[in-house]
């Protein structure tokens, strides 16, 4: 069993320190009750194109590179700095190279990966959203565009950002949702001090699992990055199918995945995402 830290800092190379799983494997299968939680350290295409419409729900959130590349902020960049990139020393991560021939391929993997029934997420942020967000009406029919109000403010290049943006699509047969009463702007407080880069509040993960997902149903991340779309699918008893390509993520997923199911709690997110006095629509 890994060591459980009683708070993790933001310091990343520090924390992957403590790890005790084997970083030779590539593959980590894990069991809670009747559901199976599996993640592989491997890129999305390699995880999609093994899998053959087999999964009930596909939550992704790509590392999109359309942003880092044409925007820069101040003496940095959205993610880190530049010089840095993909060193022990920085925070950076792989990038998605989201050209429309690569973007493409990755959608259609999605579509073949996916049940006739299935349901996919797809997050975005406002240059991607406008450079690709047309191209998946190519393979799927795409039903809405929520709105995550992150209700804390982050950078901005003219005015600050303070949402980002989910496309929500079916496969071919159209199954509907849970119920026709979600909003479709979802505020959920964005995560501050990460130990990853671009984490995720597991609440937004939770809520696209819930509204489309039944018990057993299996769900696909091939972006998992820090494993906030694991831990959500285990909240709603899905099986779990994640990959990513960093050896980074493939551990902290390893060590958070292990810890919840062991301890309970959520090591990496402490504190919950809801906004008091607001209203959850999985309760």
């Amino acid at each position: 069993m890994p060591i459980v830290r009683d708070s993790i800092k933001d310091k990343s190379v520090s924390f992957l320190e403590e790890l005790k799983f084997d970083t030779t494997l590539d593959k980590r299968i894990f069991r809670h009750g009747q559901t199976k939680i599996s993640i592989e350290k491997k890129d999305c295409f390699s995880l999609l194109e093994s899998l053959n419409n087999e999964i009930d729900v596909i939550v992704t959130d790509p590392a999109y590179s359309g942003m880092n590349n044409k925007l820069k902020l101040g003496k940095g960049r959205i993610v880190g700095k530049y010089e840095r990139r993909g060193s022990s020393e920085g925070k950076w991560f792989g990038e998605f190279e989201d050209s429309v021939e690569n973007y493409g391929r990755f959608l259609a993997a999605c579509r073949d990966a996916l049940k006739d029934s299935g349901h996919i997420y797809i997050m975005l942020d406002s240059f991607s959203l406008l450079s690709l967000g047309g191209l998946i009406r190519e393979y799927f029919d795409v039903k809405n565009v929520i709105v995550w109000d992150k209700v804390n403010m982050g950078m901005g290049h003219y005015f600050r950002r303070k949402h980002e943006f989910i496309i929500f699509a079916t496969n071919k047969n159209n199954r509907k949702i849970k119920h026709r009463s979600f909003p479709d702007v979802w505020r959920f407080k964005r995560i501050h001090n990460s130990v990853y880069p671009t984490q995720k509040p597991v609440e937004i993960f939770q809520a696209m699992i819930y509204a489309s997902a039944e018990n057993g149903f299996t769900v696909c991340d091939p972006f998992m990055g820090s494993g906030s779309s694991a831990v959500a699918a285990i909240k709603n008893k899905c099986n779990f199918i994640g990959g990513d390509i960093a050896e980074k993520a493939f551990s902290i997923s390893s060590h958070r995945i292990a810890s919840y199911l062991e301890m309970g709690g959520d090591i990496l997110q402490k504190k919950s995402a809801n906004i008091d006095g607001e209203k959850i629509f999985w309760e």
